[in-house]
């Protein structure tokens, strides 16, 4: 028997279907607000979290496998008084576990599409068609028995839809969430010039990456890039995703996929290669375990990776960090072993509530990189989460303002320059290669290569430097 795992956010089929009934002409934007299992139920936090944000959607997501909810054009707020939204509608989306969208929208006008109060949750139409919950309600094992109730067909047209068909008789939640709903945003021109979205691009940056060879006069043979970043994030599927490029079919040689604290837990030292038994390229993705506030990477382990002390397959232990004598050391590390480019992998569709602690971690990686000479970048992921039009066609991406600023609040938050933050779109659900998100990916691969160059060039300039002065000091005796 196949077994429907419910689903507690938004998903992307949920998001189009949402953005049909608010308006089908254009495309929009859900940014997550309000979250009941990260900041408690309770409706002082609603309010201070989704007050005069504008137009909202509260989804609720119940045990019987149901979503449902309604949408407002206008703002929420805690005046004590009903809120006129011709636009306002309540919906379902899925009933037990099955996809089942209808729309039920206001009637008289909208007069009473919504109630703003403060001691109560969202709360739609005259009578309360839906009050989601009032004051406080704690979670009770997995779930949350809301204290609200549902008198459908007062402010909606319910269509011959009632508590039963859509709330399944019940108010036991797993999940509740407000998202803010904007519209995207496409710009004239791109902010992001010289990208040509053809086979021909695609082929073009092929080649470029696979002639990529590291300078001579350091007798290397592969370039290492160090993927770092939260769990979930995308590291691995990045690898993947360039990986699948050159494989010629969507492949998943890196454990992917949803844990409690993420599926990376060994260093990997991946090789891309042309096809299966083709020749390595002269680069490798070295792929390692996620950020997250209680574990993750130590100082150490950081100074390790960066210095090519960590064998391939190493698996971390937080409690005791590898150090000269364990078993894989690599006690004298060649250029070859250490990282040459550090790339980020951050979640731009959630980048505003990354961890402090996390952050902090970040900060104290860069310290270290820098010290180095390391150079950085950043991937920027789930570019399909900040901008759904982009789920659609990749190529839009550099018209769309939504990431673009992502862009500039990445760049903010990380220290570092536009320009070293790529967005990209990871192969994550689907099953054939797309030509633009090849191209898309590729890009950031070529960038990469570029910052490699750059590490590398200092590196000759030290040798040579030393050099210089060695037969300086030879002739002065």
């Amino acid at each position: 028997m196949q077994v429907h795992v419910m689903a507690k956010e938004l998903t992307q089929t949920h998001r189009s279907q949402l953005s049909k009934w608010i308006d089908s002409s254009k495309s929009h934007k859900f940014t997550l607000l309000y979250k009941i299992s990260r900041d408690g139920c309770n409706a002082h936090t609603f309010h201070n979290l989704c007050d005069h944000k504008g137009p909202t959607v509260t989804v609720l997501y119940n045990t019987d496998n149901s979503v449902y909810g309604g949408y407002t054009a206008a703002s929420w707020n805690s005046n004590g008084s009903y809120i006129a939204d011709l636009k306002a509608f309540l919906f379902k989306l899925e009933s037990k576990g099955s996809q089942q969208p209808m729309k039920f929208p206001s009637i008289d006008k909208g007069t009473y599409a919504i109630y703003g109060f403060s001691k109560y949750g969202p709360t739609f139409g005259n009578g309360y068609d839906l009050k989601c919950f009032g004051g406080t309600v704690n979670q009770s094992e997995n779930h949350f028995r809301l204290n609200g109730y549902a008198k459908l067909g007062n402010s909606y047209d319910m269509q011959g839809q009632d508590y039963k068909s859509v709330m399944n008789g019940h108010m036991d939640v797993l999940e509740l969430e407000v998202y803010c709903v904007q519209e995207f945003e496409f710009l004239q021109t791109p902010w992001l010039s010289n990208v040509n979205w053809s086979s021909t691009q695609e082929e073009e940056l092929k080649e470029n990456v696979t002639s990529y060879t590291p300078l001579p006069g350091l007798d290397l043979q592969q370039a290492r890039i160090l993927l770092v970043g939260q769990v979930g994030a995308g590291k691995s599927s990045y690898f993947n995703t360039i990986n699948s490029i050159f494989r010629g079919h969507v492949s998943a040689q890196a454990n992917v996929g949803s844990a409690e604290f993420g599926l990376t837990t060994i260093y990997r030292i991946y090789p891309v290669r042309v096809g299966y038994e083709g020749r390595p390229l002269n680069f490798q993705l070295c792929d390692t375990r996620g950020l997250e506030e209680d574990q993750g990477l130590n100082d150490k382990d950081v100074d390790n990776l960066l210095d090519g002390h960590v064998p391939d397959r190493y698996k971390f232990n937080p409690s005791m960090p590898l150090a000269p004598g364990n078993r894989g050391y690599v006690k004298y590390p060649k250029l070859s072993d250490k990282i040459h480019c550090v790339a980020f992998v951050v979640d731009g569709s959630t980048v505003d509530i990354v961890p402090e602690k996390v952050l902090e971690m970040i900060k104290n990686m860069q310290m270290r990189m820098n010290e180095k000479g390391i150079p950085q970048v950043v991937l920027m992921t789930k570019i399909d989460k900040i901008c759904e039009e982009i789920s659609n066609d990749v190529s839009k991406i550099f018209y769309s303002t939504a990431i673009k600023d992502s862009v500039e609040k990445v760049a903010m938050v990380m220290g570092l320059p536009r320009s070293h933050v790529l967005p990209v779109k990871n192969y994550e659900c689907e099953v054939e290669l797309d030509q633009n998100t090849n191209i898309l990916a590729l890009l950031s691969l070529r960038r990469i290569l570029h910052f490699v160059g750059d590490y590398q060039q200092n590196k000759l300039d030290e040798i040579e430097a030393e050099q210089m002065a060695k037969m300086k000091f030879c002739n002065f005796l």
